[in-house]
């Protein structure tokens, strides 16, 4: 709990499994909102799923969509994207 207090998003989702398995559907979409909203793509999925399910309004979704896809290019950079094709090539260092 601390961890998610602190702004860790995978701390976070975790908690909202939890509060889920627990039949606190509308908790656990707060916490899957609030990791979203830091660029966690499972989050994203478990909110697509609530919204299908009717759990999660079209607002809400709209809104951390949004959210979470600025999260997601706030961390894009040139280095951060040759190093993600170096590691699928296999290379341990880029030149």
């Amino acid at each position: 709990e601390e961890a998610a207090i602190r702004g860790h998003q995978i701390a976070r989702h975790n908690l909202g499994c939890h509060e889920g398995r627990n039949g606190r559907i509308e908790r656990a979409m707060k916490h899957f909102i609030i990791a979203a909203n830091l660029g966690d793509d499972l989050s994203m999925k478990k909110i697509k799923d609530g919204y299908v399910e009717g759990e999660v309004s079209k607002e809400d979704f709209a809104a951390v969509l949004r959210a979470h896809q600025a999260a997601v290019d706030a961390t894009k950079s040139t280095q951060r994207e040759e190093a993600e094709l170096a590691k699928q090539r296999g290379l341990s260092r880029i030149a």
